[in-house]
């Protein structure tokens, strides 16, 4: 089988490796479509230890759609033919593997497979290509599930790639009521307004009046402020904690789900009188996992829209390096 092999900084190879065979317990599946996550670009960009714990000289790639071709005879419940998601936090039996599952390698090897554990089915109401970003969905309605979402509530989404979409996506889900969804990048904002979300370049405009504008105006422990419940950063941008402590309401709750490594100070006393919470993501759990699937056979919102460049396999040097362009794409993914 081809596999994309990671030897370190800006240098992936595609290698033949044999393929893999099920054992009586395991199942044995064809990528269909990968999607590339930030983490596969922050190590491909930055070197390892940047990124998920991906080894140099080994597979990786995570956020994948997957055809089962090979069933072991004690294996229930799946089928060969089945599309299934792999849950990469379980999908080869090591928890430190969640990163590199083999999504950029035409075949992966579940073992021990077990259905709604290691894989999921995918329903017929999606189409592979948008099931190849269940995993990236699955991390935003985490964040937006940690915020506590209640029917008309309004939040607001700092970061307009997959993460901060998906976030938005289970919030109006969860029923909350205006989202407005904030970036730097306008081509990322034109995706997010046709999905039916209000937008906000931060570069461009004042946050704080745009957001009043948007939702209406409630207190603030320095006066008048946007009436957003929920704040959620999926962008990582160091300056954000201070932002959500200056314009946050009395009563605020931010989520933290983007990665970035180091300390950031936190005002102790402006948290407590203003009544904030500040609570970090990361990861999923299988009740995201069954409410993306949700979400995407409801057929509300165009999932696949967000997808702007598809690349085969051969080209995934380029796709990374797409992927890595916030300011001409969005989501990329490779075929095989």
């Amino acid at each position: 089988m081809r596999a994309a092999i990671y030897n370190g900084k800006r240098d992936i190879s595609l290698t033949e490796l044999p393929t893999p065979k099920a054992g009586d317990n395991d199942i044995v599946i064809k990528n269909i479509y990968s999607s590339i996550c930030g983490t596969d670009v922050a190590v491909y960009t930055h070197g390892p230890n940047t990124g998920h714990k991906i080894t140099v000289g080994s597979e990786f790639g995570h956020e994948t759609v997957s055809e089962v071709v090979k069933v072991g005879k004690n294996v229930m419940d799946i089928n060969v033919g089945d599309i299934v998601y792999p849950y990469p936090l379980l999908a080869k039996g090591d928890t430190s593997r969640a990163g590199t599952i083999g999504g950029f390698s035409e075949y992966i090897l579940v073992p021990n497979a077990e259905l709604n554990k290691q894989v999921y089915k995918v329903s017929d109401k999606i189409t592979p290509k948008t099931a190849c970003l269940i995993e990236p969905f699955t991390v935003g309605c985490r964040a937006a599930r940690r915020s506590m979402p209640q029917k008309g509530e309004n939040a607001i989404v700092f970061g307009a790639g997959t993460i901060g979409i998906a976030a938005a996506i289970a919030l109006k889900y969860f029923g909350c009521g205006k989202v407005m969804i904030c970036d730097i990048s306008d081509f990322r904002l034109d995706i997010a307004k046709k999905l039916g979300f209000e937008i906000c370049n931060s570069k461009k405009e004042n946050l704080k009046d745009s957001a009043e504008s948007i939702f209406g105006t409630a207190h603030s422990l320095s006066g008048t402020t946007a009436d957003a419940d929920i704040y959620i950063d999926a962008a990582g941008a160091p300056e954000l904690i201070e932002t959500y402590q200056s314009m946050g309401k009395i009563g605020a709750r931010l989520v933290v789900v983007a990665v970035l490594a180091g300390k950031r100070p936190i005002d102790v006393l402006n948290m407590t009188y203003a009544q904030h919470a500040i609570i970090g993501s990361g990861g999923y759990m299988p009740e995201d996992v069954r409410d993306v699937m949700r979400i995407m056979e409801s057929g509300r919102w165009d999932i696949e829209s967000i997808i702007t460049h598809d690349l085969p396999l051969e080209r995934l040097t380029d796709a990374i390096e797409t992927a890595a362009d916030v300011q001409h794409s969005l989501n990329v993914v490779v075929h095989y």
